[in-house]
């Protein structure tokens, strides 16, 4: 049962996560470390969104694997049943048949300008499913079903939320009655933390995903003490030692990765991290940071 205390807050949050193979730092630092810190002051509802992951070909067994793998590991990360309602997205009907209503509401030239749909068709476009090109609605139902208020997310999912509110916007007008309020709340994006987007470990201008083809990309929450020392290790950085501002950090965008995954760890500011290593070279940081990493994962 959830915590009573909870039901009375005028805030509800919704986020959901995909149930697409072994979880990564990216995941953890972008969302599930988030939500810990959220749910005991904030209604809070998670869910495994399954039916997101369908947008690309899946083996049905493997994906059922999948969504009881990424369960256990939120629940062991602190995510708590008792302060947060987690469930499975195709569990819930309503997720879909909200999304079809969406579908004839929201425009298509909407939908063109999302930039998500861009990177991940990429130059076979034409080839993509109906589906990934219009999972932006799904996840405008899966948020506006249970009227939340605010969706903690990462900074490359804030246009979504902003889709989300325009469709909330649009079917308030479409059905508006002049004795009825708003049918739907406009949600706000919640973006936290000091690594929203964390990238590849190889490639600073691309983010950390399970689908990389060299594990060495990310750090992933099942990798043991050996893995994660060999990977941070490894880790591409630069020839100049930690410099002592942001701004000079702006264009090293290996080095700031690691400088924002510490940081988000640590939950300090990027600048305190770089006035505690200034000056000195990536070798000692990359030792802190890997004891850092093993401690917490």
């Amino acid at each position: 049962m959830i915590n009573s205390r909870l039901k009375q807050s005028n805030k509800r949050i919704f986020s959901g996560i995909q149930p697409t193979g072994n979880l990564h730092l990216g995941n953890y630092l972008g969302a599930i470390k988030n939500w810990v810190n959220l749910q005991g002051d904030i209604f809070s509802i998670f869910s495994i969104v399954d039916l997101h992951a369908i947008t690309v070909p899946q083996e049905p067994s493997q994906l059922k694997s999948s969504t009881h793998e990424v369960t256990a590991a939120i629940i062991a990360s602190g995510i708590d049943p008792k302060s947060a309602i987690v469930f499975n997205q195709s569990s819930v009907k309503e997720h879909a048949e909200l999304a079809w209503i969406f579908n004839c509401v929201c425009r298509i030239g909407w939908l063109n300008r999302m930039t998500q749909f861009k990177e991940k068709a990429g130059k076979n476009r034409e080839k993509a499913t109906v589906g990934l090109y219009g999972y932006p609605v799904l996840m405008a139902a899966d948020i506006l079903l249970y009227k939340a208020t605010h969706v903690p997310v990462g900074d490359d999912q804030k246009q979504h939320i902003e889709l989300a509110r325009d469709i909330a916007s649009s079917f308030n007008n479409m059905f508006a009655h002049d004795d009825q309020k708003d049918f739907f709340s406009l949600p706000e994006p919640q973006i936290l933390g000091q690594a929203t987007r964390v990238m590849s470990l190889r490639d600073g201008t691309k983010k950390m995903s399970k689908s990389d083809f060299s594990d060495f990309s990310r750090i992933n929450l099942t990798d043991n003490k050996d893995d994660i020392v060999k990977k941070i290790k490894k880790a591409k950085t630069d020839a100049f030692p930690i410099p002592e501002s942001e701004t000079e950090l702006s264009s090293r965008l290996e080095a700031q990765n690691l400088i924002n995954i510490y940081a988000g760890f640590e939950e300090k500011s990027p600048q305190v991290v770089l006035d505690e290593y200034s000056g000195k070279g990536f070798a000692d940081f990359k030792k802190d940071l890997t004891e850092i990493l093993i401690e917490k994962i």
